[in-house]
């Protein structure tokens, strides 16, 4: 497996992919509302994204992996795109987190709601990634613990605060 699915599988841990995917939706809403603007453009460590930058990531995360959810399930031997994170990023200066919090918290509902009705074998469907080969539909929601990681870069970010 994949280096980046093992980490993002483990952070995951015993927890239903549903329910930790709206707790921590939640929780990100919750600690970017506790950010004024000077901690929103404050990394949590040298050369690691600001907290504004986090949001609007976790906001294209959020439409890419739902819309590589839904090509995979309409179409046969899907070839899903991979997408250069950084490359993305280049485009983040002009963004604000409060937009990227709101289309992270608009989406996440929609790709929950999606994967709440999938059945086992909508979940075994096979497509091939960009980058990481072979997958089935249900790896991305499992390995999208992305927003566990960044909730823990935050949280540490603020016990410092």
């Amino acid at each position: 497996m994949n280096p980046y699915v093992e980490r993002m599988l483990g952070l995951l841990g015993d927890r239903p992919v549903a329910e930790s995917l709206g707790h921590t939706a939640k929780r990100i809403e919750a600690i970017a509302g506790t950010l004024d603007a000077g901690r929103m453009e404050r990394t949590y460590a040298p050369g690691k994204w600001t907290a504004r930058q986090i949001l609007a990531h976790l906001a294209d995360c959020e439409l890419a992996v739902g819309f590589r959810l839904r090509q995979a399930l309409a179409e046969e031997n899907h070839a899903a795109q991979a997408f250069d994170q950084d490359r993305w990023a280049t485009r983040y200066a002009g963004l604000d987190g409060a937009t990227a919090l709101r289309a992270f918290v608009a989406l996440r509902p929609w790709n929950l709601a999606l994967i709440r009705s999938l059945s086992p074998q909508d979940l075994a469907r096979p497509y091939v990634h960009g980058e990481r080969g072979p997958e089935t539909v249900g790896l991305p929601p499992r390995a999208a613990r992305e927003d566990r990681g960044c909730v823990s870069a935050r949280t540490r970010d603020d016990t410092r605060a």
